[in-house]
């Protein structure tokens, strides 16, 4: 009774303590609760309109605007060319042309697929309901585990198999490519990239896979060496590849059913060979050397001096990349590719965004390097972010919308949705802090 009696009153002033402390702070998010968690920090421009950003997007200058807003906004003049896969293949569509071969043959020079095309809501539905019928697994192709699917009418896709939980963050103590290939994180990119107005990203979807079913009868000795069950009776299997493919980490049903995600394939003949380049602002994947660009605040002149980077869309097509990359979260960015027929001004692919999603509570302003470095960006990239920013619907709402009709619905965590409004809030802040630095 005595220990109650002095015990209670540290409880109620400890609890006194903590809302004081949450009044006293309204711009800082707690990630838990106020006892032992950490604190997200919310830009102070998160209710700026930013005004004269969006006057200088929309191309109204005047005397007060920053002398050098025509370098750091680049008002893009749209090339009217823009060839697709069929009309550079000579490829004629027919009335049994699957919905895959239709996506394909429209990729185009400047997107992934046309604003409003009606064949990737065909071929989404294709992905998450067609019947498996052959499997291919490569081990020595992946970092992480991934699966190629045969699905009736030729229709073929890659899937990635869930790791992780939604509620499953990386770990703080792990390194940048210490972590889970993440299936939603993929399906959230790809709807991210499309309601930003990019469409440079591979469709995804996500579906719910019978490993019993859809995977084991067509698996070969490679795969199939990797199944087991577990004492609780449940069905896995680890895959062999170089990450997390082990036991440690198994890939579970519950018996039989997992989460996956479903990438359509891109072109595979001999036309759509794909350019991989370095990523100019790729890591050290070291744990105590850094790249030349972080240490290195003058590289973006160097790399100007650089093919392809001198002339033409290149460095704006990285600093969209970027600008998607910081949004999700991912630093894991180790190369981008560009299909050659369309030459040196096709479109960048946005893809490989499976690290991504990973640590809500976290922003590493280091992934916008190349804007930080080069200060320039797109007008239609810097009017959208704006949008979002200062419109009635939100950058986090649009999304949740986007990805509500996936059967893995819901896709990401508030906490993740919730980000993307902070980030792009330190996106604007960037581009402003541009105008006043070069």
């Amino acid at each position: 009774m005595i220990k109650i009696r002095f015990i209670l009153p540290s409880v109620l002033l400890l609890v006194a303590l903590c809302w004081a402390y949450l009044e006293e702070f309204p711009r800082l998010e707690m990630e838990d609760t106020c006892f032992g968690s950490k604190h997200v920090k919310i830009p102070p421009t998160m209710n700026d309109k930013f005004a004269d950003l969006l006057a200088i997007a929309q191309g109204r200058v005047d005397e007060n605007s920053p002398k050098n807003h025509e370098k750091v906004v680049i008002h893009e003049k749209l090339n009217s060319e823009n060839p697709t896969f069929a009309e550079l293949t000579n490829f004629v569509f027919r009335w049994h042309s699957t919905n895959l071969e239709l996506f394909q043959y429209s990729i185009s020079k400047n997107e992934m697929y046309p604003e409003n095309e009606k064949v990737i809501k065909h071929l989404l539905k294709d992905l998450k309901t067609l019947p498996v019928y052959f499997i291919e697994y490569h081990e020595h192709y992946t970092e992480h585990f991934k699966i190629f699917l045969y699905l009736q009418t030729e229709t073929r896709a890659i899937m990635k198999p869930g790791r992780a939980k939604r509620d499953e963050h990386a770990h703080p103590n792990h390194f940048y490519w210490d972590d889970y290939d993440r299936h939603n994180a993929e399906i959230a990119a790809y709807h991210l990239d499309r309601i930003l107005g990019f469409r440079r990203a591979i469709p995804h979807v996500g579906r719910y896979v019978n490993i019993m079913e859809e995977i084991y009868p067509f698996a070969f000795d490679e795969l199939l060496k990797t199944f087991y069950v577990t004492p609780g009776g449940n069905n896995c299997m680890t895959g062999r590849c170089e990450n997390y493919c082990d036991t440690n980490h198994p890939t579970c049903g519950n018996p039989n059913i997992i989460e996956a995600s479903l990438a359509a394939s891109l072109p595979t003949h001999d036309n759509a060979t794909r350019d991989v380049y370095k990523y100019p602002w790729k890591r050290s994947f070291d744990k105590k050397r850094q790249a030349i660009w972080e240490v290195d605040q003058n590289y973006c002149d160097t790399i100007r001096n650089i093919k392809p980077f001198k002339s033409g869309k290149r460095i704006l097509d990285i600093v969209d990349l970027a600008i998607m990359d910081f949004l999700t979260g991912n630093m894991n960015r180790k190369y981008y590719e560009m299909f050659e027929i369309f030459g040196d001004d096709a479109f960048i692919i946005h893809s490989e965004f499976g690290q991504g999603f990973n640590r809500p509570n976290h922003d590493e302003v280091s992934i916008l390097a190349p804007l930080q470095q080069c200060c320039t960006i797109r007008s239609s990239t810097l009017k959208t972010l704006i949008k979002y920013h200062t419109g009635s619907k939100k950058l986090s709402a649009a999304l949740r919308d986007a990805m509500s009709s996936d059967p893995l619905t819901p896709i990401l965590l508030d906490s993740h949705l919730e980000a993307l409004d902070r980030r792009v809030a330190l996106i604007l802040e960037t581009v402003r802090n541009c105008m006043k630095t070069k």
